[in-house]
C-alpha cells in the first residue's frame, strides 16, 4: 500500500511540473525558456524515478502484476 502512495504522489508531482512548463511555455517572457527547461527536466527525472521504484517494488515482491 505504501509503494502505491508514494507512485500516486509520484504522477502527481509529475503532473505539477509537466503543468508548470506548459504555463511557462505559454507565458514566453524573456528568462522563461530556462524554466520550461528545468520543469521539463523535473518531469523526465520523476518519471525515470517512478519506473526504478516499480521496478525495485516487483523485484522485492511488493507488487504482483495481474493478468487481464
Amino acid at each position: 500500500m505504501l509503494v502505491k502512495a508514494i507512485v500516486v504522489l509520484f504522477l502527481l508531482i509529475i503532473l505539477y511540473a509537466l503543468g508548470s512548463a506548459l504555463y511557462y511555455l505559454a507565458r514566453a517572457k524573456k528568462n522563461d525558456d530556462m524554466r520550461f527547461v528545468k520543469a521539463l527536466a523535473w518531469r523526465i527525472g520523476l518519471s525515470i524515478t517512478v519506473f526504478l521504484i516499480l521496478l525495485a517494488a516487483y523485484g522485492m515482491g511488493w507488487i504482483k502484476p495481474h493478468g487481464l
